[in-house]
């Protein structure tokens, strides 16, 4: 990255923390915080524009729920907190950056729209997928087995309480894996970073919809 590009896209995000009231924009390797293993993600935040050309307002109810799986710093949660969504829930393995969010959170100056909003400091393998979740983001916060086991229980949720159940992918790593369980149908993809130099599928955020069981 050019340097250009780095002050002007770190100034953005500046403005953007100031306009919100929180702080979200660093990055965090998970060696640093005693969390590394295999298949864990460092923490880096999404766009702040990424959310809502991905997931347009519009097409959020009130009977929507909201999790976000590795919420980090709490940045998609406050977003999605604008949302008129039921509940929004924030799950992540460090207790630390969970009190981050939670401070971000009681911070932020946003027009809430959303209900009930739930930060849990948990490992994703622990936790228990509620069965009213109806959007489910990531932004490429593991890989992997762990990926794998959380989109197969995602799943067994959706067949035991059939409901529609949306996906919204940054930088999709995994996306091989989810295609090939056949219940996901990829309905829309946005660049977020022109030139990633990881290449393709980084610097895009995807959506895909839950496909109903076969014979269900």
């Amino acid at each position: 990255m050019n340097p250009y590009t780095w002050l002007r896209r770190n100034a953005a995000n500046l403005l953007y923390e100031r306009r919100y009231g929180v702080r979200t924009a660093e990055r965090v390797d998970l060696e640093d915080i005693g969390l590394a293993g295999e298949d864990r993600v460092y923490y880096a935040a999404l766009n702040w524009r990424a959310l809502r050309r991905a997931l347009p307002v519009r097409e959020v109810t009130g009977q929507d729920v909201f999790i976000d799986f590795g919420s980090g710093m709490g940045r998609a949660l406050v977003q999605a907190a604008s949302y008129p969504f039921r509940r929004v829930i924030g799950v992540e393995l460090s207790e630390q950056l969970t009190e981050i969010a939670r401070q971000n959170v009681a911070a932020m100056r946003v027009r809430r729209r959303c209900g009930e909003i739930e930060l849990v400091a948990s490992d994703v393998l622990e936790y228990d997928i509620p069965d009213d979740v109806t959007v489910a983001f990531f932004n490429n916060p593991f890989r992997g087995q762990i990926f794998s086991n959380v989109i197969d229980r995602l799943l067994v949720s959706v067949d035991r309480n059939p409901r529609r159940v949306r996906m919204v992918y940054g930088n999709p790593a995994e996306e091989e894996y989810l295609l090939s369980t056949g219940r996901f149908e990829h309905t829309g993809t946005i660049v977020t970073r022109r030139n990633d130099p990881l290449g393709p599928p980084f610097g895009t955020i995807r959506t895909y919809e839950v496909l109903p069981k076969p014979g269900a």
